[in-house]
């Protein structure tokens, strides 16, 4: 692509975002002072990094706040009148006095007395378990979470979620856009702490690619969840907090991208802080062209056609497939929200989410068969009879798809922190509303010409349709309850609704004839599931080393399926599934400190595994002839138990943690394989078995100079299958074997190196061994990525260079072998990238809020809405 072009498009796609992101900047201006002072202790001394917060008698609005420095000064722009000047620090007590300020200048010394305990120091008589590393650290290590910070990934600036994700210690992303912790697929989602519209119906690719890196403060990595969290997600749960600045003032940041294959961004983050408000808005949109490619070699294993086929008919004995898709779009979202405390005992919040994407894909596939064809006739008794000689035919097809996939979400969040009495009881409720609408088509050309025969025996023309919509509703309640000064009780409710509704319909023409509806693929479906969750845990510690936290989890579960479709006469049937069952998930969490900054964490949990709507919905995709996926109605949820032993070790230059893991799964979910009639490989989700899962996931990092810093993260597993399933029980070759274990591993390793002040630059590895799977044999894949940050301007402004899969090897590669067929695949999602971006921020000043919160609200929760918390 020219240079032009691509400056066309960024004009073109995001340049009128510009005057909509920034207006807010401007909004706020009023006459202000310059004043000045410090802040000492009784004796006189000067207190560093104390809170002074001005609050305006006459009007809210005019209140602001700052920090001393390192010498207990402060310098403050504010509108004169009269004020109540609130002075905190840690280990000393509050402090209020009234000023009248007219003029600029200095207003003197705030006196402030040292908080009275056992040693004279607050600090000192707190107790804790949780272990964090320093915050120049790109991720931090706690009791029941890993934390990463994306701001220190150069290579994933400009980019989106699934770009950090593919660096986030403990996650893999393949590159069709799957995500799996520890290898296991049955990640949850949550935004802000509960799951959200922005993450589409089927969380796929396209989601992830539309939530902008720039709009990500940080992201959670709980791999064991406590009671608290719902139980769904075996493989864990990943908590995606967007930013929602706490510093005073007005504070905001602009991003610009452009990129290659084509990537355009503009996002921006906005905040506003003044007295007991606080408003917050992140936003942007862009536009991007990926390109995938797919190699499918299929072999049939025997000739006789009798010995495989399932209906005895003619079948395809080989197929080379070779696909190209292209798909480009644009993307918008905007996340706004407020918060305000009405006193020191209750606080409201209110925000909301909206997010769209418009996406156009062209695809072609060109295949190269061999077919065994025949004549063949039924008899009076209804056996098949062949009329002639089977004879080789080769065949070339060529099935091009155009089409266009729209989506829109929108989420509205509501949260009430109330704070009971003076020993730290606390009741909080919360409810969220969700709503995602996709609409999409695709016209499907498909052409087949016999090279035997040189004749030209079909040109199809498919239209596909597709509707899907989906509503949720969310509501919480939690209580906690201190008892003395090591222990904690937390009890709550939560009940979840979801209702997706998906219409899919299929038309076709032969050559020039009208077209006609394909019943065998189109349905109707309305899936609806409502879960309601309560919990119980409790919390303590003994003696000074030792902490506990046991819990449990009761969850009603209720799922209906209404669906509808076509027999082979054309008639219009009904069928429904309905699931009804209670289970109780406990959990239990044991630390114990070795010494100061070394720990050894234990716990177990169980976990449910509940089968994704498209997983039971009976319906076929019509997008590949070749490979048919269709849901299951009867399948079952699959449970967990999880155990966990680590050991946490952090000081100034290494943070080490190691943890083993062993997982047990019951009615485990696995994918049944066989050729159909027409030589295309049917895919069909069971319960099938056992699954036993171990390991060690390694994560580390070390600096060996300032200017150098390194991290590490490795998971070495293996793992074992028991299980066999037949959906044909007369013909035992289509048996599929689930059996089977192996070993296999996964590296990353990041290195970051500091030249100068402003210049940074970093290099990203990854090696994924080779796995055998119950269905698959997957090949090893490698990567590297390359970052630099070149800061400017004072630190007001940061140029960014990215490439993405230097080497252009990042490809997901299987071979399947069974009694069936064997396959190889080839998949590459996008190629080589790089990006260039520009990021500015204008703020007023590093004055950060550390007045006491009654909770944190619901965009900025440490752990999510649902707060999981291990031993104090």
């Amino acid at each position: 692509m020219k240079q032009t072009e691509i400056i066309n498009i960024f004009t073109k796609k995001t340049l009128g975002l510009t005057f909509v992101l920034t207006a807010a900047a401007f909004a706020f201006a009023q006459e202000k002072v310059s004043i000045s002072g410090t802040v000492v202790s009784k004796n006189n001394q000067p207190v560093p990094y104390a809170s002074v917060s001005f609050s305006n008698k006459e009007n809210k609005l005019f209140s602001d706040a700052t920090l001393t420095d390192e010498k207990g000064q402060y310098t403050l722009d504010i509108v004169p009148g009269n004020y109540d000047i609130t002075i905190e620090a840690i280990d000393y007590k509050k402090g209020l006095v009234n000023k009248q300020i007219s003029t600029a200048g200095n207003i003197g010394a705030l006196s402030i007395e040292p908080e009275a305990s056992s040693t004279n120091l607050k600090t000192a008589d707190i107790q804790g378990v949780t272990i964090t590393v320093q915050a120049t650290k790109p991720y931090k290590v706690e009791l029941d979470k890993k934390t990463y910070d994306p701001s220190q990934d150069i290579v994933s600036k400009g980019g989106n979620l699934q770009d950090v994700l593919s660096n986030v210690p403990s996650v893999s992303v393949d590159t069709d856009g799957t995500v799996s912790m520890r290898g296991n697929s049955n990640v949850k989602f949550l935004i802000n702490g509960k799951p959200s519209s922005l993450l589409g119906i089927d969380d796929g690719a396209n989601a992830l690619q539309s939530i902008p890196a720039d709009q990500i403060e940080r992201i959670e990595v709980i791999t064991n969840p406590s009671s608290k969290f719902e139980a769904s997600g075996t493989a864990g749960i990943l908590n995606i907090i967007l930013k929602k600045d706490k510093k005073i003032g007005f504070n905001g940041s602009v991003t610009g991208t452009i990129g290659y294959l084509p990537r355009t961004n503009l996002n921006t983050n906005l905040s506003w802080r003044k007295g007991n408000w606080t408003w917050f808005l992140n936003g942007g949109g862009g536009y991007q062209r990926n390109q995938s490619t797919t190699k499918n070699s299929t072999i049939q294993k025997k000739n006789d056609i009798n010995a495989l086929n399932v209906n005895n008919f003619p079948f395809t004995q080989s197929s080379i497939q070779d696909g190209k898709t292209k798909r480009e779009g644009d993307n918008y979202n905007l996340n706004a929200g407020l918060t305000h405390d009405f006193s020191d005992k209750t606080s409201i919040n209110l925000s909301g989410m909206i997010r769209s994407f418009n996406n156009d894909q062209n695809a072609l596939n060109t295949y190269n068969e061999i077919e065994y064809r025949t004549t063949t006739h039924l008899d009076t008794n209804g056996d098949l009879i062949e009329d002639g000689p089977r004879t080789i035919e080769n065949l070339n097809r060529t099935r091009n798809s155009i089409g266009n996939n729209k989506n829109f979400a929108t989420q509205i969040d509501f949260g009430l922190d109330q704070k009971i009495g003076d020993n730290g009881q606390l009741f909080t409720v919360s409810g969220s509303y969700q709503t995602n609408k996709s609409d999409g088509y695709n016209v499907i050309t498909q052409n087949t010409f016999n090279t035997t025969t040189q004749i030209t025996e079909k040109n199809l023309i498919n239209n596909v349709n597709t509707n899907s919509k989906t509503n949720t509703f969310i509501g919480k309640a939690d209580y906690e309850l201190p008892i003395g000064e090591k222990s904690k009780f937390e009890a709550g409710a939560r009940y979840d609704y979801n209702k997706n509704t998906y219409d899919y319909l299929v038309t076709e023409s032969n050559g020039g004839n009208p077209f006609t509806t394909r019943y065998d693929f189109t349905s109707n479906t309305v899936y609806s599931e409502s879960i309601l969750g309560i919990y119980a845990q409790y919390k303590s510690k003994i003696g000074e080393k030792f902490a506990y936290q046991v819990g449990l989890r009761s969850e009603l579960s209720k799922i209906d399926i209404d669906f509808q479709n076509y027999d082979q006469n054309q008639n219009l049937v009904n069928s429904s599934v309905n699931k009804n069952y209670t289970k109780f998930f406990p959990s239990v969490f044991l630390s114990y400190d070795i010494a100061k900054n070394n720990q050894i964490l234990i716990n177990y949990s169980r976990r449910i595994n509940r089968p994704r709507a498209f997983s039971l919905i009976p319906f076929m995709s019509f997008d590949d002839d070749r490979n048919y996926f269709r849901g299951n109605p009867n399948l079952n949820p699959t449970y967990e138990n999880s155990f966990e032993v680590g050991y946490n070790l952090s000081n100034k230059k290494i943070t080490f943690n190691p943890t083993l893991y062993f997982k047990k799964s019951e009615d485990e979910q696995n994918r049944y394989q066989y050729v159909d009639e027409t030589g295309a490989v049917n895919t069909i989700p069971f319960n099938v078995g056992t699954e036993t899962n171990y390991g060690l996931d390694l994560n580390g990092t070390y600096d060996p100079f300032k200017w150098w810093k390194m991290m590490l993260s490795a998971d070495l597993y293996g793992y074992k299958n028991t299980g066999s399933f037949n959906l044909f029980p007369d013909n035992p070759e289509t048996l599929n074997d689930f059996s089977g274990s192996g070993f296999s591993y996964r590296i990353r390793f990041n290195n970051t190196f500091k030249p100068t002040k402003n210049l940074s630059f970093q290099l990203q590895g990854f090696y994924r061994a080779a796995e055998k799977t119950a269905m698959n044999n997957r090949k090893s894949m490698y990567g590297l990525d390359l970052g630099l940050s070149q800061t400017i301007w004072n630190g007001n402004g940061t140029i960014g260079f990215n490439i993405r899969d230097i080497f252009n090897t990042r490809k997901m590669r299987n071979y399947a072998n069974n009694a069936q067929f064997t396959r190889e695949m080839e998949m590459q999602w996008q190629p080589r990238q790089f990006a260039l971006s520009f990021t500015y921020r204008f703020k007023q000043g590093e004055k950060v809020d550390t007045k006491p919160k009654i909770k944190k609200d619901i965009n900025s929760n440490t752990s999510g809405e649902d707060d999981q918390q291990g031993p104090m």
